[in-house]
């Protein structure tokens, strides 16, 4: 099993940054090759891909609508996660969830991941 506990939401004004949290714990996070991301969800809209991160090697992906913009990395002492968003607007305004998969392969699918936060509010007001 894999926990993942978020933090860091809030709300910000336009222009403003905000960095999420992710601490991931449990047996099988420390025994296989894991891949991670983030995934935001807005009203009445669809869970989608934000960034991912293979946790060995640490190559990095990224949606379109948000490369250059906002930052994932992963601090394997801590056994942490992060995403650091910058030049927010208003329609990065969703709750943001941590997620997990095993496999190294960073995927952009919801469904391919088996581990999840419990997600976090991120509203930027405009």
């Amino acid at each position: 099993q894999v926990q993942l506990v978020e933090s860091g939401g809030g709300l910000v004004q336009a222009g403003g940054s905000l960095r999420l949290s992710c601490r991931a714990s449990g047996r099988t996070f420390s025994t296989y090759d894991m891949s991670m991301g983030w995934f935001r969800q807005a009203p009445g809209k669809e869970r989608e891909f934000v960034a991912g991160i293979r946790w060995s090697g640490g190559s990095t992906y990224y949606a379109d609508s948000v490369k250059g913009q906002f930052i994932i990395s992963r601090d394997n002492a801590k056994s942490t996660l992060s995403l650091q968003m910058n030049s927010l607007k208003a329609e990065d305004t969703a709750v943001y969830y941590c997620a997990a998969r095993k496999g190294q392969i960073v995927l952009g699918t919801a469904p391919a991941y088996e581990y999840w936060g419990q997600g976090t509010q991120v509203t930027v007001s405009s």
